[in-house]
Formats: C-alpha cells, structure tokens, sequence
C-alpha cells in the first residue's frame, strides 16, 4: 500500500450526476485524491477516494452529502488503514480502469508527413507551399512559425493569429 493511502473513501450512488457532484465536493473539502468510479449494475455507482484518515472522512461527508442532495446516495464508507491485500486488489481495479494509451491514428500519420513535407518544402526558395501547408493544423503551423527564422510575428502573435494568416506569413518570399 502506498503511504498517500493511509485511508480509503467509497461513496455509492444511483446515477453518474449524484456521483459526479459526490467526487467534485469530495475533492473541494480536503486533500485526497479521487481515484476511479467502478460501474455495478442497476446504476450503482462506487467513486474511490483515498488520502490521510481525517481527509478522507470529511471528503467523504461532503461528497455523500452533495450525492443526496442532487441525486439518490446509497452509501458510504470510510476504512481508515486498509489491509495490503485491500490495496492491492484496489490497485488492480484501478489500472483495468486507467484510460488506455492513445493508438496513433491514420489521421495523425497524416498530421506528421504533411508537418514532414511542409519542413522539407521550408528549405526551397520563396518559401513553404500553401497547399502542404494547408494540410498543418494550426498547432503545427504555430510550431513552423516558431522556429522559422524571421517569422515577422512574435509569440504572442503566434499564438493568437488564425490558420490563413500564418499560412500567408509562411508562404511569403523571405527577404
């Protein structure tokens, strides 16, 4: 068990907005740290919350609060100290309902070999062409204009100019 889990939370409700407002109180009245929801049948809701023991019993008096009060709070409960093997099965429900790695996508593959020719293209004369520049979004085109010597705008414009702007900017005749 790790240290930070000295106490372990669970508030149980009917219905994802009691559990939402539940977690959020939980997590505005003490220092804990809200960890997974778990899905039962029926709509039964269980939201993990652990933290040091006090912590965890304000969050948790908060949180099953505000769940009656927007929706319907089967329970809830405090264990102060959980056993190891507790922790441990706890650790294992909340790596299977970690969110996953993002998969690249063939969208994505698309991004980077037009940021790709886009940057091969930087080096020709007259500057980036607008059709491959047009395939960038406006983060990559804001990243070309960055390490673009020269680029006429500073950061903050950077960051605030529109897509056909930079592409204009980029496609100029350097000087």
């Amino acid at each position: 068990m790790t240290q930070s889990m000295t106490a372990l939370g669970l508030i149980e409700t009917i219905g994802v907005p009691a559990l939402i407002a539940a977690a959020d109180a939980a997590a505005k009245t003490a220092d804990v740290r809200v960890m997974t929801f778990e899905k039962a049948d029926a709509g039964l809701i269980t939201v993990y919350i652990v933290g040091d023991v006090a912590s965890v019993r304000a969050a948790v008096e908060a949180g099953g609060e505000e769940a009656r009060r927007v929706g319907k709070l089967v329970g809830t409960h405090v264990i102060p100290r959980p056993d190891l093997s507790v922790a441990a099965m706890l650790e294992s429900i909340w790596r299977k309902n970690a969110p996953a790695e993002p998969k690249p996508s063939a969208e994505s593959a698309a991004d980077e070999t037009a940021a790709d020719e886009a940057v091969e293209l930087s080096g020709t004369e007259g500057g980036e062409s607008a059709e491959a520049l047009a395939k960038l979004s406006l983060q990559q085109l804001r990243e070309l204009a960055r390490t673009t010597p020269g680029f006429p705008l500073n950061a903050s414009g950077i960051n605030t100019a529109a897509k056909a702007e930079l592409i204009r900017l980029l496609t100029e005749k350097k000087d």
